[in-house]
């Protein structure tokens, strides 16, 4: 067999598994989070949200999809984040709101929950 024909066996093969994957992990809504923004977001987001009382009167100035929106599209500080703190640990989020306005998201990581402490606009 020449190497071409070998060529096009592999490719065709190549192809063919790529699309048979493709078809079912896209089924599962499978998501490959190997950065570390991307796997402290997605912790954020598969816990249930708890709000503090600061959080709760913030939300008159910011909405739950402004929240869901930074949880997804956001930046971890991490120069800041993963500080200690009572059994769980602090992520401080930056995204945006629906008006492309900087805003900072305070959360608490705890093993079983997740509390927004605060949210605010970034002071520059």
């Amino acid at each position: 067999m020449k190497f071409s024909q070998r060529l096009a066996y592999y490719l065709l093969g190549l192809l063919i598994g790529g699309m048979f994957l493709y078809y079912f992990l896209d089924a599962k809504d499978t998501r490959f989070c190997y950065l570390p923004n991307c796997r402290v977001l997605k912790e954020l987001r598969s816990k249930p949200l708890h709000f503090t009382k600061e959080a709760e009167e913030n939300m008159n100035t910011f909405t739950i999809d402004d929240i869901k929106k930074s949880l997804t599209y956001g930046d971890v500080d991490f120069s800041k984040s993963n500080v200690s703190k009572g059994n769980g640990k602090l992520y401080i989020i930056e995204g945006k709101d629906q008006n492309m306005k900087d805003i900072t998201i305070y959360m608490v990581n705890y093993s079983d929950k997740v509390v927004l402490e605060k949210v605010e606009y970034t002071k520059k």
